[in-house]
């Protein structure tokens, strides 16, 4: 879910940029950051970036700035203006000086003239900014496309090795019996010496010993569950929620085949599941 993507473009008099930044969270959150005159903008951009993402943290930085194609909108201050020009007349008469006042000497009093604020047109304005934030968007969108075959060529070769832990506990866990009813007829054997062995006994003792190690059921579940994982990282669409309960229950299948374990080397391949099943939580923290 982390993501970049920026874009630009131009509407009348001004220059906009749009920029998206994304890091991982459980559900989105949009955060949208404008210069304070272009607040109105803030809600569309934010329910823009609803309709096109699902997860993530997301930032996006708006940029309106005036470029100086627009002609700006200059009006004289006329009852100053007349101010000024009467003043100069009562010094004329006053000093007996020629009145030879002139447009170019009444322009030299800059305050005759007023800097009014261009009106904005805001609907037009915001198709500007959304049509930037939509191709930003898409940038943002092919960056995580391209990062998700990563994530998605790591997740299935982690599948694939927990999967041939689990063959290797379901061809195991068998011999651990066998191993154990061996270990049981020896160890009776040496107490009763020459004593004949209850073979019923034996066989009760060892057929409960099996039950209690049987693994079956969970190495079924798990095999199902990263079935169901590789389809959905192999699939279109929000798979993250999803992937985040079947990564629980992957754990939760290799937590009670570790608590049946009775075999070093069963343990052994437990311990590597739980190690992959981690890495496969944290990398699917990225997918949305």
């Amino acid at each position: 879910m982390t993501g970049y993507g920026r874009a630009a473009s131009v509407y009348g008099g001004f220059d906009i940029s749009v920029e998206l930044k994304s890091v991982n969270n459980r559900y989105l959150e949009v955060a949208v950051k404008t210069p304070r005159a272009y607040s109105f903008l803030e809600d569309k951009v934010k329910a823009l970036v609803r309709d096109k993402l699902n997860r993530g943290k997301v930032d996006v930085f708006i940029s309106v700035t005036e470029n100086g194609e627009a002609e700006a909108d200059v009006a004289p201050d006329l009852p100053l203006a007349r101010g000024y020009y009467k003043a100069l007349c009562a010094l004329s008469d006053e000093l007996g000086l020629e009145n030879d006042v002139t447009l170019s000497d009444m322009a030299r009093f800059s305050d005759i003239f007023k800097l009014g604020a261009r009106e904005t047109d805001e609907e037009a304005l915001t198709q500007g900014v959304l049509a930037a934030a939509s191709d930003a968007i898409k940038s943002f969108v092919a960056m995580r496309e391209t990062e998700g075959e990563k994530l998605k060529a790591d997740i299935l070769a982690r599948a694939d090795t927990v999967l041939a832990c689990v063959s290797f506990i379901e061809e195991r866990s068998p011999e651990t019996a066998r191993a154990y009813r061996e270990r049981l007829e020896q160890s009776v054997r040496d107490l009763l010496g020459d004593a004949s062995v209850d073979e019923t006994r034996l066989l009760t003792e060892t057929a409960v010993f099996a039950d209690r190690i049987a693994v079956d059921e969970e190495t079924v579940r798990l095999r199902s569950h990263i079935g169901q994982m590789t389809a959905l990282v192999s699939g279109d669409g929000p798979a993250g929620r999803k992937l985040d309960f079947i990564v629980q229950e992957m754990n939760r299948e290799a937590n009670t085949i570790g608590s049946k374990a009775q075999d070093i080397e069963i343990t052994r391949r437990v311990v590597e599941i739980k190690a992959e099943i981690e890495k496969i939580r944290e990398q699917i923290q990225n997918i949305e």
